[in-house]
């Protein structure tokens, strides 16, 4: 067994058997890709499931996100909370960007090794992208005033996500200064109420819905 891989099942008793394989390959995916390309610092590597994929599975564990919607993860890094959130929403669409083309190598070698048919990779700029999206998520890129000007004008209006269409910003620490200068309404998940694990003890979600 995988360090930590029991955390999976443990909090998502509703995966399916094919879900958890998915979940599963990708141990030997990040561990074989990382000694070719750093993508995940040497730390957190044998913490991939507690530290990335656990950590991104919080928003699954928060939000239902509906049939057919298009979600858009920005600086995905090596594919977190993108390539996780694929595998758990099946019937979403994902596109994961970074500027970095050898991070998108990854995540697209990923995609195409696990066979994951709702997500792509694209190395691009968050300003630079031309379409809308119906969510945008993110793990803590920059503070949240920049982030939200990066991308408001990436985001349907309405409700066509079930959740309120917005931003989901995963984030550790104080983020009150942060939020007091935007004025989209804000919704605060504490990760730590979903997962006991002392890892998320300060990391939060930030659901702020586009007005």
């Amino acid at each position: 067994m995988y360090a930590y891989f029991e955390l999976i099942p443990k909090y998502f008793p509703e995966l399916s058997d094919k879900q958890l394989d998915l979940y599963g390959q990708l141990w030997k995916f990040y561990h074989d890709w990382n000694a070719k390309i750093n993508v995940i610092s040497r730390k957190d590597i044998d913490e991939l499931y507690l530290r990335h994929v656990l950590h991104s599975l919080s928003i699954a564990k928060v939000f239902k996100l509906k049939k057919g919607i298009n979600v858009l993860d920005v600086g995905t890094g090596g594919g977190f909370p993108g390539i996780p959130l694929s595998i758990y929403f099946e019937d979403v669409n994902f596109t994961l960007i970074d500027s970095i083309g050898k991070k998108i190598k990854v995540v697209n070698e990923a995609i195409k090794e696990l066979n994951i048919h709702n997500a792509k990779g694209i190395q691009i700029r968050a300003e630079e992208i031309k379409r809308q999206f119906d969510v945008v998520v993110s793990r803590a890129v920059t503070d949240l005033p920049t982030f939200v000007s990066w991308v408001s004008g990436k985001i349907k209006k309405g409700n066509s996500s079930g959740i309120g269409n917005g931003i989901i910003y995963i984030k550790g620490g104080d983020l009150d200064e942060e939020l007091s200068q935007i004025s989209w309404q804000a919704e605060i998940h504490e990760i730590s109420m979903l997962f006991k694990e002392d890892f998320f003890e300060t990391k939060k979600l930030v659901h702020l819905m586009k007005p």
